[in-house]
């Protein structure tokens, strides 16, 4: 299948832009999606276009598959990719809600302080989903404990109470563009900042929080 398909971006400055896709590079952008969500300690934006695209690209494929002789060696070849595609996609969206389910408090309380234009963590499906995940937990508690403490210890305060993303672990990555003079933390106080250039396909194991921005523009794969 070597049909290309539209995918609609969204560029922080240029504005929506429409990027033509292989069926391969489709994927590929998927399982991109797929490692960084794996191994980023925080919820990375929402790859919804992307993961829109799979699906209906999964639809034409079964279709194709349908008409297809049977017992035709490709139709098993092309099934096992159809279901690898499956579980990459299934993995990737399961990853998000987990990490949803983790830090509801935090992601939701900063969807509250998006300005205009700045682009979302959560897709409109995972903000609902977010929403009536934090309305449960709180009835939840209400109802099993809250209610029957005195009445000043009656209210939780779920940001404090829910540990925030760890933004100081540290990851593996691969850098795909190289990146000049990235600043890099030191460990303690008693040590200097310092600049660091990543070549492209080296590998590193940096703290997460001097590479994040890196992460979102695709400088650079966690793996």
């Amino acid at each position: 299948m070597t049909e290309e398909l539209d995918l609609t971006g969204q560029d922080s400055d240029a504005g929506s832009e429409e990027v033509v896709l292989t069926p391969a590079e489709l994927i590929e952008r998927l399982e991109q999606a797929w490692m960084n969500e794996k191994f980023a300690p925080e919820l990375l934006e929402s790859k919804s276009e992307i993961v829109e695209c799979v699906m209906e690209q999964l639809d034409h494929m079964e279709e194709n598959l349908r008409r297809a002789k049977k017992g035709d060696l490709k139709v098993s070849i092309h099934r096992m990719e159809m279901e690898r595609i499956r579980y990459v996609l299934s993995s990737y969206l399961r990853c998000r809600l987990m990490k949803i389910e983790k830090f509801f408090p935090h992601i939701l309380a900063k969807e509250k302080t998006l300005h205009e234009g700045e682009l979302s963590s959560l897709s409109p499906e995972e903000l609902v989903f977010a929403k009536q995940y934090m309305a449960n937990t709180e009835t939840y508690l209400k109802n099993v404990a809250l209610k029957h403490m005195p009445p000043n210890l009656q209210t939780v305060d779920l940001l404090r109470s829910v540990p925030k993303p760890d933004l100081d672990s540290y990851v593996f990555l691969r850098v795909k563009e190289r990146q000049e003079n990235i600043l890099v933390e030191p460990e303690t106080d008693e040590q200097r900042d310092y600049v660091i250039d990543l070549e492209e396909g080296s590998q590193h194991l940096i703290r997460y929080k001097t590479i994040a921005p890196l992460v979102a523009s695709g400088a650079v794969q966690l793996i």
